[in-house]
C-alpha cells in the first residue's frame, strides 16, 4: 500500500510504502525529483531518473520526495552526479554521521516523519531555492517550450542547460519530456483514450506519446492502462532501490 502526505518542507512529499507482496511493487517512473530514502535500516539518496526503475522485494520503504531542483542544495552534491543511480547517504555524508542519523531515524516512531526532521534542519542552514529554477519547472510542467521558458525566467540556452544539470541531473529538454509524459500517464491512468491524452499532454500525436513511454518508461501505453487498474497508484517519487 502507497501512501503520501505533503511535508513541511516546501514542496516535498513524505511518502511509504508497503507491500504486501513483491508482486505489488511497480516501476518507479522518471519524475524530475530526487529522494531521500528508508529501508530496513539503510539511509539511501535516489538521484533524478531517465529511466524506469524496478524495485526488487517487498521490504516496506518510507521516503521524502523533495520538490524539482531542491535536493542538490540540500544534500549537497549536483543532480548530475547522482542520474539514473541509488547511492546509500553514508557516501555523500561519510559513514559515521550517516550512521548517527540512521540511528535516530530507526528510533523514531515514524521514519518518514524523522526524515523530514533532518530535511527541515538542512534547510534550515541551506540557500533558499532557487526561484528561477522554481519558475522553470512551473512553465515546463505547464508545457511551455524551453526557448520560451529561457527567454521567461531571463536565461540563455546555455545557461538554462548548465543550471538544470546541477539541480535536475538533466538539461531542460529532457525534463521537459518527462514532465510531459507524467501529465499523459496521469490521463491515460483516468481512462482518458490515448489519442486524446496525447495532444491534452503536449504531444504530437498518439504515436509520439508512445515513443515517449517506450523510451521514458519502459512500457506501453496498454500496458501501463492495465497496471494502473489493477495496482493501487504508486506515484514515481516513491523511489525505492533493490
Amino acid at each position: 500500500m502507497y501512501a503520501e502526505r505533503a511535508s513541511r518542507l516546501d514542496g516535498a512529499v513524505l511518502w511509504t510504502v508497503e507491500p504486501r507482496r513483491a508482486a505489488d511493487m511497480r516501476p518507479v517512473l522518471p519524475d524530475g525529483c530526487m529522494d531521500l530514502l528508508w529501508s530496513e535500516g539503510r539511509l539511501l539518496v535516489a538521484g533524478p531518473d531517465t529511466r524506469p526503475h524496478l524495485p526488487v522485494g517487498s521490504a516496506p520503504w518510507a521516503g521524502l520526495r523533495f520538490a524539482p531542483g531542491d535536493a542538490p542544495g540540500l544534500l549537497g552534491v549536483p543532480a548530475h552526479e547522482l542520474l539514473d543511480l541509488r547511492v546509500e547517504l553514508a557516501d555523500l555524508w561519510g559513514a559515521a554521521r550517516a550512521r548517527r542519523l540512521g540511528g535516530r531515524i530507526a528510533a523514531a516512531p515514524s521514519p518518514a516523519a524523522a526524515q523530514e526532521e533532518l530535511a527541515l534542519s538542512r534547510a534550515a542552514h541551506a540557500p533558499a531555492p532557487d526561484p528561477v529554477l522554481r519558475a522553470v519547472v512551473a512553465a515546463l510542467r505547464a508545457g511551455r517550450p524551453v526557448a520560451e521558458t529561457a527567454d521567461a525566467v531571463g536565461l540563455g540556452a546555455r545557461q538554462l542547460h548548465r543550471r538544470s544539470l546541477v539541480a535536475f541531473g538533466y538539461g531542460p529538454k529532457t525534463l521537459a519530456r518527462i514532465l510531459r509524459l507524467r501529465r499523459a500517464l496521469a490521463l491515460v491512468a483516468a481512462g482518458v483514450p490515448f489519442a486524446d491524452a496525447a495532444v491534452a499532454a503536449g504531444c504530437a500525436d498518439q504515436a509520439h506519446l508512445a515513443r515517449e513511454a517506450r523510451t521514458l518508461a519502459g512500457t506501453t501505453l496498454s500496458a501501463y492502462a492495465a497496471s494502473a487498474k489493477r495496482l493501487t497508484p504508486q506515484p514515481s517519487g516513491s523511489r525505492t532501490t533493490a
